[in-house]
């Protein structure tokens, strides 16, 4: 477990390095992820253009020019050059190296950790902490696609970690060779069902170094998705013995449940797929297996709803944002409760319309926050203490 994967070359031509750039451009465009450019961020960032109000509806901002940019924010992104290699590792002890800065602001995070590829996020990875009888469960957080534990989670753990959690967040997913999956930050781009595998070997260190027999997960975009590979087919739970299930509470925060159409792209290619053209298989070269696996209809997605969507023994919520542009429709993060299990999904907006996020800041949004605490200790942080507050799509607060 402590042999070293391959580590990335520190040094690449300026040429290659920005030809691939412009790939991973290219694919955010598609699944929205934002852009692979670096920053620190604004001590005092300018205010997102708000919403408007017309009777009792909350419009977002115009998606043409009206989201702001990182230059409007005081956000200035150095040179590429100066990015350090990612790593990967088979310790999970050495998945991370370092801490960022708590970032309000989901862009500033995801530029930050373009240049500082291997940090985590604020008060996760103690592998010394041990877990209180408030909070006996170790909380997991899974990254999404073309993400990494730091940039997903730049708020939310160092929230939990304040709550008295023991939290802990690996970078999995980066070992497979896409063009995206060569670029320093953009994580889990290898096949859901391999990410599925690290993932197991990593909580079962989590475990032993807590000495709890179970975790709680707390999984973003491909992080819902991977969570239910992993119960399914790498031991996460126990479907004979509930009672010797791995994981207590999973929340899904705009996972990709069910697959999505990647804003149609994503239905037009399995369409021509069936037609005998490979295009998806072009696109896993580029943007990653994990990509093609998030499809509507995908054999991972199809496999996966043979069993029903939950597992007996767990306790899902499953939060979902109107404004999510890359799990479309949106409702199809929502799950549906089998035997043994049960499921709590909520819409971002329900009780709460000036919440905007979209599917990259919701991982910042306060309410969003709020609702992972109060579905991990329903007692200790009721309903009534969910906040409700403006944030913006993209960026965040």
């Amino acid at each position: 477990m402590t042999t070293s994967r391959s580590t990335f070359r520190a040094t690449r031509k300026a040429t290659t390095v920005r030809a691939a750039m412009i790939a991973a451009m290219a694919c955010s465009v598609a699944l929205g992820s934002g852009f692979a450019a670096q920053a620190q961020p604004a001590p005092v960032p300018v205010p997102a253009p708000p919403a408007t109000v017309q009777g009792n509806t909350v419009v977002p901002p115009g998606p043409t020019g009206a989201y702001p940019k990182a230059s409007d924010q005081g956000i200035t992104a150095p040179s590429i050059d100066s990015a350090a290699p990612a790593t990967a590792t088979y310790d999970p002890r050495t998945e991370t190296t370092g801490y960022g800065p708590d970032q309000k602001n989901f862009l500033a995070g995801f530029l930050y950790s373009i240049v500082n590829p291997n940090v985590a996020p604020q008060g996760a990875n103690d592998w010394n902490c041990k877990p209180t009888a408030a909070h006996p469960r170790p909380v997991v957080l899974l990254h999404g696609t073309w993400e990494n534990a730091y940039n997903n989670f730049a708020r939310m753990s160092p929230a939990l970690k304040k709550e008295g959690y023991c939290i802990f967040a690996l970078n999995y997913g980066d070992g497979d060779p896409s063009v995206v999956g060569n670029l320093p930050s953009l994580r889990g781009t290898a096949s859901v069902a391999s990410n599925a595998k690290e993932i197991a070997t990593y909580i079962d260190a989590v475990r032993t170094a807590t000495g709890s027999a179970q975790v709680d997960i707390v999984g973003h975009s491909q992080g819902g998705l991977v969570t239910r590979q992993y119960l399914r087919f790498e031991g996460g739970a126990n479907p004979t013995d509930p009672t010797k299930n791995k994981v207590n509470t999973v929340v899904s925060v705009a996972g990709s449940n069910h697959g999505t159409t990647l804003v149609g792209i994503g239905t037009l290619g399995r369409t021509i797929n069936n037609l005998g053209l490979n295009v998806l298989g072009v696109v896993g070269a580029i943007a990653g297996p994990a990509a093609s696996d998030q499809v509507i209809d995908s054999p991972l997605v199809k496999g996966l709803a043979v069993g029903g969507d939950t597992d007996p023994g767990i306790k899902y919520t499953v939060i979902g944002t109107k404004y999510d542009e890359v799990v479309t429709p949106y409702k199809t993060t929502f799950l549906t409760a089998g035997p043994g299990a049960t499921v709590n999904n909520v819409t971002l907006q329900d009780g709460c319309g000036i919440d905007l996020s979209d599917h990259l800041s919701i991982s910042v949004s306060p309410r969003a926050i709020g609702i992972v605490k109060n579905a991990l200790d329903p007692k200790g942080f009721p309903a009534k203490s969910i906040p409700c507050a403006y944030n913006s799509p993209i960026t965040g607060q």
